[in-house]
């Protein structure tokens, strides 16, 4: 049974014609779910009963299962179970300007970054539409207080699940829905230029963030197989063609890996490679794993790597580090669940 959560508003509607119902209901359903977060089609009072007999038997308004909760200084990170006994994880994380939470696409990745706990397990699915929304519905009923800020940056390839990922932001968009503002909604890729340049005609001002990694093929090669496939001969220009068409800064992700791309030749390549592109450099130590060799780049030569950028007029930030006590790492928790 599919569960409702996956619906959009305009799906709603096309529902309740198809079931000789009257549109407006779709709206009333929609404001029910999302404004007074009902738990059961029971509490829906201004809905007939025999129109919510039908609903109930074509839609399930079930929730995930939260298998653990590992907390630190300004963050939680959540275990999910699925309805199929897969595993996803999502992060909460305090900023001054909001409750921010960063949420998975699929379980597993086939990506094959080689520093991402996520790819060291193979993709198994692409997360439903639901499955996504969700993950923010339960986070925030916990929290008793409001999401401000979405980013899908947790397990998976955000574009290797396009189409349920745009359905996933139409909803939490929804002025009738979780009324998460486009510009406070964030997806990251690893470079995927197909669907970078068919996301530049998308509506909505959603937020682009590259995970990029690396300034030259050589090293992102060694690092992320997906640059065999688009090389930055082919990403650059993509990310160009996005920014003629939407007008919207992007972010640039590095992670800085001890000795890999941390030096200060790194550095000075980088600013070469995006200049006179609109964005900004957000530069992520690395959270360590048992599971991978890469290390994190110590505090000095972060700093070094940092002034490098400044000096040629790129606008970086250090991204401030979370969960340095729990398995912060994208997929760790996951992992630790699955090597049970």
């Amino acid at each position: 049974m599919k569960n409702i959560y996956g619906l959009t508003l305009q799906d709603l509607e096309n529902y309740f014609l198809e079931i000789g119902s009257k549109k407006f209901h779709a709206e009333q359903l929609f404001r029910w779910l999302y404004e007074k977060r009902i738990e059961s089609f029971e509490e829906v009072t201004n809905i007939k009963k025999e129109i919510i007999d039908i609903i109930k038997n074509d839609y399930s308004i079930s929730r995930l299962s939260i298998v653990d909760i590992q907390e630190d200084v300004d963050v939680c990170k959540y275990l999910f179970e699925l309805e199929d006994k897969e595993h996803i994880e999502a992060v909460l994380m305090r900023h001054d300007y909001g409750n921010s939470v960063c949420i998975s696409s699929q379980v597993g990745c086939n990506m094959g970054c080689k520093f991402c706990e996520s790819g060291r397990r193979k993709k198994v699915r692409n997360l439903e539409t639901y499955e996504m929304v969700l993950q923010l519905l339960m986070i925030e009923k916990l929290l008793g207080e409001r999401i401000s800020h979405v980013v899908v940056m947790g397990i998976g390839e955000p574009f290797d699940n396009y189409d349920n990922l745009i359905h996933f932001f139409e909803i939490i968009n929804h002025p009738k829905g979780m009324a998460i503002g486009a510009r406070h909604i964030t997806v990251s890729t690893c470079g995927v230029v197909p669907k970078i340049l068919e996301f530049s005609e998308f509506p909505l001002q959603i937020n682009l963030a590259i995970s990029l990694h690396a300034p030259n093929n050589m090293i992102r090669n060694q690092i992320m197989p997906i640059n065999k496939v688009y090389p930055l001969e082919e990403l650059i220009p993509a990310i160009k063609t996005y920014l003629e068409k939407t007008n919207r800064r992007v972010t640039f992700e590095y992670i800085l890996l001890k000795d890999i791309n941390d030096s200060e030749q790194c550095a000075v390549d980088l600013a070469k490679l995006i200049h006179n592109i609109n964005c900004y450099v957000n530069l992520i130590p690395y959270n360590e794993t048992n599971n991978l060799e890469y290390k994190r780049t110590n505090n000095i030569q972060i700093m070094r790597f940092y002034d490098i950028l400044k000096k040629n007029n790129v606008n970086v930030t250090i991204r401030k580090e979370f969960g340095g006590n729990i398995s912060a790492a994208c997929g760790q928790l996951r992992s630790k669940k699955e090597d049970l």
